[in-house]
């Protein structure tokens, strides 16, 4: 009798670590879409919105420079050479700006990637408007095929002024496996 209890008490305990385990694997697997669920609200590590709609009456502020440079990384399972064409730009608040990224598959296969983008100081990232930006879409790329790709972004007049600075940061990662890729 004693046997069964002590089996009973194995197999209970067996199934609350089961479970825990498997409340873990959960909460591993929802924390990266909850973590840009509260950076998208609170501004947090500079995640920036989607793409900004302007007015057709634009109003530049042309008493003072902003400078915006622009930094590039990869993930390490991205394969692919990726960099800004210009490293930083002065532009003037309220006006629109134009830059492009490159980007090259250098592996012998199709591949698709998606461009994260990040704004410092924290509290820049939201006078950065971008209007097109090739981080709202994923890129798909075959092997050996290289892109420029567009950004254009307004700095918003209203930005403090104790910022003369901002980075915008990209990090590109590999998403391959989690697309539908037409492999030609």
């Amino acid at each position: 009798m004693a046997d069964m209890e002590n089996d009973g008490l194995k197999t209970r305990g067996l199934g609350k670590l089961v479970g825990v385990v498997v409340g873990m694997f959960v909460f591993g697997f929802l924390l990266v879409p909850l973590y840009d669920i509260v950076c998208e609200v609170t501004g947090f590590n500079g995640k920036t919105s989607g793409a900004y709609q302007t007015s057709s009456q634009i109003d530049v502020d042309d008493s003072r420079f902003v400078t915006v440079q622009f930094l590039t990384n990869r993930n390490a399972d991205m394969p692919w050479e990726f960099r800004p064409k210009v490293r930083s730009m002065k532009v003037k608040p309220g006006q629109i700006n134009e830059t492009e990224f490159f980007v090259r598959n250098k592996t012998g296969s199709t591949m698709v990637g998606k461009a994260i983008p990040s704004v410092t100081p924290f509290k820049a990232a939201d006078y950065l408007h971008k209007t097109e930006c090739f981080c709202f879409e994923s890129q798909e790329l075959r092997n050996g095929e290289e892109l420029d790709m567009p950004l254009r972004f307004i700095v918003d007049r209203d930005i403090p002024s104790d910022v003369g600075r901002l980075t915008l940061s990209y990090t590109l990662y590999d998403i391959t496996e989690n697309t539908q890729v037409a492999f030609r």
